[in-house]
């Protein structure tokens, strides 16, 4: 066999393997790229412990939770994109992931697209530097349970304590106060039926909730210049390291 068709060959193989990457878990990683960066795509609803109907697009917890094991782990590479467009969905999963994210020594850059809504707030801050759209929008509301709730002070104290650690989360990783962030979670007539807040992208960056407005190209040059300029302790640290004048 010739060297062109064997090289031939192991690129239809490494094409096969980043569409199934793609498909299974909705993540790719780059083999030819100025820095070798993981992208993790969280899409639809954040499924949790139950599984969700087969018509809802949903982002499995245990997909994501070891693939970012994986890629902690993985000395080759450098940096993870995290792209948002999420409804939300499992609380508890979502704020598994978000923590394990924001726990993570790998530079870290999320953008979200679309949408960050309910529990994709916490994933949308829990990298070290964040990114939205323009057009994209985050809601902001209190928790909220559907089934069969038993009406003792138990349940609500039990949804009183997931709600504070919720704005402990968002507002440790990002530059909004608590008393602002629970303004917006409980502020009347934005959304129908029901309380909290709908930010769109100039809002979250004007708030301190995302760090910066922009798009892809500029999610990857942070991510670049993050694995190029700063030192293991910078990026451990959880500063912000793409603050350049716009």
């Amino acid at each position: 066999m010739c060297s062109h068709e064997h090289e031939n060959q192991e690129e239809q193989q490494e094409t096969a393997q980043q569409q199934e990457q793609i498909l299974e878990f909705g993540s790719v990683l780059p083999s030819s790229a100025k820095h070798n960066i993981h992208c993790l795509n969280i899409i639809g609803q954040v499924e949790g412990h139950y599984i969700l109907p087969p018509q809802n697009k949903t982002t499995k917890y245990e997909h994501i939770i070891p693939a970012l094991v994986a890629i902690e782990q993985d000395r080759t590479i450098e940096g993870l994109m995290i792209i948002l467009n999420t409804v939300g969905g499992d609380v508890e999963a979502g704020l598994a992931i978000a923590e394990l994210i924001a726990g993570m020594k790998t530079p870290t850059v999320s953008l979200v697209v679309g949408g960050g809504h309910s529990i994709g707030v916490p994933l949308a801050v829990s990298a070290k530097d964040s990114f939205i759209v323009p057009s994209a929008s985050m809601t902001i509301h209190p928790v909220r349970m559907s089934g069969t709730v038993l009406g003792v002070p138990q349940t609500l104290s039990y949804f009183e304590k997931m709600q504070d650690r919720i704005v402990r989360f968002v507002c440790a990783n990002s530059k909004i106060t608590q008393e602002r962030f629970r303004q917006l979670m409980l502020a009347n007539g934005q959304l129908v039926m029901d309380v909290g807040s709908v930010l769109d992208g100039e809002a979250a960056v004007k708030e301190g909730l995302i760090g910066r407005l922009g798009g892809l190209s500029d999610a990857i040059e942070c991510l670049y210049d993050m694995i190029e300029n700063h030192s293991e302790k910078e990026v451990i640290s959880g500063v912000s390291h793409c603050d350049r004048p716009q």
